[in-house]
C-alpha cells in the first residue's frame, strides 16, 4: 500500500538512524519498496549497516540518492499545519519519501528507466557511498539526482570538506615550576593562532576556504603543564587538498603531527536550464559516487536548520521538490547530449 508523502517522510522519521545504526530503517524501505513492486538488494557495508539498492528494469539510466543516517540525538517527528519537525526532516529523510513519490509519479507515467540508492555513515565518512561506488549497477547510471537540503535550488557546486587533527606534544612538569615543561597546550594554540589568521586559496566558483576549529582537547590536571594536547579542524574546501595542507604543513613546521582523517575535494555538478541554481557550501556523498554518472544536487529544506534541534521542512517544499524531481528526470531522459542541457 502507498504511503502518503508526509506520512511517509514521518515513518521514516520515527525510525532511529545516527551513523552507525542504519539497519532497521533499511530494513523499512526494502519492505516498503518491495511491496510496490521495486527489485530491491540490500548492500552489505558493515555486520549491521546496508545501503538500499532499488530499480525497476534492467535500464535505470537515472538514480535518486540521498543518506538514511543523521547526525544525533534522534527527534521523534511532529508537524503543524506548515512543517514537519524533527530529525531528519530535512536531512535527509523527507528527501526520500519526496524522491520515492517522484518515482512513483514517473512510474505511473510509464517511466521505469529509474532507480533508488540510499546510503549509509554519510554524516561521519561516507562509507556507504563508497562502497556504492564499487557497484556493477553504476555503470548503468547516466545520471544520479542526490538529496541536500538546497532549498530547491538545483546545486551546481558543492564545497570539498578536509577534516584532520593537529596533536602536540610536551613534557609534564609541576605547574609551580613551569620552566621545567613544556606545555603541549600552548604549543597548540601558537598553531591554532597562525591557523586563524591564515589567508587561504579562494575559487571564484566555489568562494572562500574556511576553518572550523571544532574540538580541542589536552592536559592532564589544573597543576600539571600539559604533555598532550590535539585540535580537531574541518576544512571547507574550494581547492583541491594538497595546497591547503602544504599551508598547514608550513604553519605547524614540526612543532605538531597532522593526522588526516577523511577528504572529499569540490564538486561541479551539472547545470540545467529552468532550475533556479546555486553554489552550495557543504558536501555531500557525490565526490565519493564517481561511477555513477553526472552528478546533480537538488532537495527540500534549509541547511541552515539541518543538525539542528529545530530542523524542519516545509509541507510545500517537500510538494514542490516532487514536481522538480518529475521534471528534471523527464528532462534528463528525453537528452542524448549532456551538453544540450548546460546554462
Amino acid at each position: 500500500m502507498k504511503i502518503s508523502l508526509f506520512d511517509l517522510a514521518k515513518s521514516l522519521m520515527s525510525v532511529p538512524s545516527t551513523s552507525g545504526e542504519e539497519e532497521a530503517v533499511g530494513f523499512f524501505l526494502r519492505d516498503y519498496l518491495e511491496s510496490l513492486g521495486w527489485t530491491v538488494e540490500l548492500q552489505a557495508v558493515s555486520e549491521n549497516q546496508n545501503n538500499v539498492i532499488a530499480y525497476l528494469n534492467e535500464t535505470p539510466r537515472v538514480w535518486f540518492s540521498t543518506h538514511m543516517d543523521t547526525v544525533p540525538p534522534f527527534i521523534a517527528p511532529t508537524e503543524d499545519e506548515e512543517k514537519i519537525y524533527g530529525r531528519g526532516s530535512c536531512d535527509a529523510k523527507g528527501i526520500i519519501a519526496a524522491q520515492i513519490t517522484a518515482a512513483e509519479l514517473l512510474r505511473k507515467e510509464g517511466i521505469e528507466d529509474i532507480g533508488l540508492l540510499y546510503t549509509v555513515e554519510e554524516e561521519r565518512a561516507s562509507t556507504g557511498a563508497k562502497a556504492a561506488n564499487l557497484h556493477p549497477l553504476a555503470a548503468k547510471c547516466e545520471y544520479m539526482i542526490n538529496g541536500e537540503p538546497t532549498d530547491n535550488d538545483l546545486a551546481t557546486g558543492s564545497k570539498g570538506s578536509f577534516r584532520l587533527k593537529i596533536k602536540t606534544s610536551g613534557k609534564a612538569a609541576h605547574s609551580a615550576y613551569p620552566e621545567m615543561g613544556d606545555s603541549a597546550i600552548e604549543t597548540l594554540l601558537d598553531i591554532l593562532n597562525e591557523i586563524r589568521n591564515t589567508e587561504f586559496p579562494s575559487d571564484d566558483f566555489f568562494g572562500d576556504t574556511t576553518v572550523n576549529v571544532g574540538t580541542i582537547g589536552g592536559g592532564v590536571a589544573l597543576n600539571v603543564v600539559p604533555p598532550k594536547a590535539e585540535a580537531g579542524l574541518l576544512i571547507r574546501l574550494t581547492t583541491k587538498r594538497e595546497p591547503i595542507q602544504k599551508a598547514l604543513e608550513n604553519i605547524v613546521r614540526g612543532r605538531a603531527e597532522i593526522e588526516v582523517l577523511s577528504c572529499s575535494e569540490p564538486v561541479r555538478m551539472l547545470e540545467v536550464d529552468g532550475f533556479k541554481q546555486k553554489v552550495v557550501r557543504f558536501t555531500t556523498d557525490i565526490p565519493h559516487l564517481p561511477n555513477w554518472g553526472q552528478p546533480l544536487l537538488l532537495g527540500p529544506g534549509s541547511i541552515l536548520v539541518a543538525h539542528t534541534k529545530d530542523e524542519f521542512v516545509l509541507k510545500k517544499d517537500l510538494e514542490d521538490v516532487v514536481e522538480l524531481y518529475v521534471n528534471l528526470v523527464k528532462k534528463l531522459l528525453a537528452t542524448n547530449n549532456t551538453n544540450s542541457t548546460n546554462s
